[in-house]
């Protein structure tokens, strides 16, 4: 309930975050820059495989790397994006672009999305040294023992390797 309080616009910025990279991280600190509060909410897709962390740990791991935000929540949820967005009083959600492909897989999801919601979508396009990254190609390239160190956060790093020696260790 507001006490009369005006609060700024809020965004959400929505995705599965397994794990979270470097590029998530850009979006967040750029994000959080521009609106007074922005919750990250990290969410089941059902298209995606099975995930490497739980949602517990992907919201364990953006926490740790957004410490030193103020107004940046985080937080999980599941079901449909436009239903959160109402019950969380969005006034934006934030979908962060690499390439041309991205915006045409989210555009039609941004649509919907307003439709359902009344709320419009913000695209932050990548840093260009992020522009290559994706949460799927770092796990491959981590698991077939590649460096990826420079592609993620130090948390983020940390949770990775445990993950890597609890696997060896079965």
């Amino acid at each position: 309930m507001n006490n009369g309080a005006v609060r700024g616009p809020r965004a959400i910025y929505p995705g599965s975050f397994d794990p979270p990279t470097n590029g998530h991280l850009d979006v967040i600190t750029r994000a959080a820059q521009i609106f007074s509060e922005l919750i990250v909410a990290v969410v089941v897709n059902p298209q995606k495989r099975e995930p490497m962390f739980t949602l517990d740990e992907r919201e364990a791991m953006i926490g740790d790397c957004v410490r030193g935000l103020p107004n940046v929540k985080v937080e999980h949820f599941r079901g449909l994006l436009a239903d959160y967005v109402k019950e969380r009083d969005a006034d934006v959600i934030i979908k962060g672009l690499r390439v041309v492909s991205d915006f045409e897989s989210e555009m039609s999801t941004a649509l919907m999305n307003r439709a359902l919601s009344d709320v419009d979508t913000m695209f932050l396009m990548s840093d260009q040294r992020y522009s290559f990254v994706s949460s799927s190609m770092v796990k491959e390239v981590f698991f077939l023992g590649g460096d990826v160190a420079a592609l993620v956060p130090d948390p983020v790093m940390r949770y990775m390797s445990r993950r890597r020696e609890k696997l060896r260790s079965n």
